[in-house]
């Protein structure tokens, strides 16, 4: 039974089939730094939460972190940074193996195919290499008796989201360290390619412009923002606004650049799928398709198709390439259920 992973710098998702429903499993890609005590472990024993004691401390990892965080006025860590780990954090391996290991557990039968997401190497960050990022997933997933195979990022949203044109078109994932992008020609890539900046680029850039702290962007963007440029609601509402605009131009210039380097075939008429969590907020598809269409690209697009579930397109996308590979049909592809 194979399984896909969607290895995200917020969220870590696992998707697979049970019966004729897929199932998906998530969890925050954090963790937070609490003091050592033996009562404090017998109680983290006892429970469900996700943990690893290591000398003096204990590590609070996946969906638990922000709990804990908020109850002993810490701030949460992350494994990955701008969408590959973090190479300034030194418990990002051993933090991200065991939020892999709680999703996607044991196979079933050994060997079993599972495939997971990476980025491309950034067109504006040239020294940033995901190989060893890459590798280091591969490593821990074949420890666990899976055989890894890795896709591309905006492939997987091609995969997900445009089954009905054959899978031929461009697949976009606004995630929250970096924005994949992909040509496909009938599941193919044509070419990838991405940028350093993402939803967290975004707080960041906001955070400064307001004076406000990234946290509190952050839960403003996630709860109760949209993107209406006639009417922001607000001092940070506004800024967002700007920067997610900054971002979606940027993000379609290097797509633009990146297509004539490649000598993509002009004159071509393709759909585009946008996804991913920078991209779940009301307005997000109205503002892509403005830039686009304004962009003047190499090709023709023929629509701008927001994935049903953006939070769950990429895993999702996963799940179908490994399901390929099992020499299932590439157009079965299972709705997300709705409880998750």
């Amino acid at each position: 039974m194979a399984k896909g992973l969607d290895v995200g710098t917020m969220n870590i998702i696992a998707a697979e089939r049970h019966g004729d429903k897929t199932t998906l499993t998530q969890q925050r890609n954090s963790f937070v730094e609490i003091e050592y005590s033996d009562v404090a472990e017998k109680m983290l024993a006892r429970s469900d939460v996700l943990y690893i004691k290591k000398d003096n401390q204990v590590f609070i990892v996946g969906e638990d972190a922000l709990n804990f965080a908020n109850i002993f006025n810490t701030a949460t860590r992350r494994p990955m940074q701008k969408g590959i780990l973090s190479r300034d954090e030194k418990s990002a391996i051993p933090m991200i193996r065991l939020i892999i290991e709680r999703l996607v557990g044991t196979p079933k039968e050994s060997g079993e195919i599972l495939y997971y997401t990476s980025p491309a190497r950034p067109a504006d960050s040239p020294n940033q290499d995901v190989l060893y990022h890459q590798k280091t997933i591969e490593s821990i997933l074949r420890k666990l008796d899976y055989t890894p195979r890795v896709i591309n990022e905006g492939m997987a949203v091609v995969y997900s989201e445009l089954a009905d044109n054959q899978f031929t078109g461009i697949g976009v994932s606004f995630g929250a360290g970096m924005t994949n992008m992909c040509v496909s020609h009938y599941g193919l890539p044509v070419m990838t390619t991405a940028v350093a900046r993402g939803g967290d680029w975004i707080d960041s850039q906001v955070a400064e412009a307001t004076g406000h702290s990234k946290d509190r962007v952050t839960a403003i963007k996630e709860r109760e923002f949209e993107i209406n440029p006639e009417n922001p609601q607000g001092e940070v509402q506004s800024a967002l606004t700007i920067y997610y605009d900054n971002l979606v131009t940027y993000a379609i210039n290097t797509l633009k650049r990146e297509m004539a380097r490649a000598k993509v075939e002009e004159g071509l008429t393709l759909p585009v799928a946008i996804t991913g969590g920078t991209a779940s907020c009301k307005g997000f598809k109205d503002l892509f398709e403005r830039r686009i269409f304004e962009a003047n690209l190499p090709i023709e697009i023929s629509k701008v198709k927001m994935a049903r579930s953006p939070l769950y397109s990429v895993a999702m996308g996963t799940l179908v390439a490994a399901r390929a590979e099992e020499a299932e049909t590439l157009e079965e592809l299972v709705a997300v259920d709705s409880k998750k």
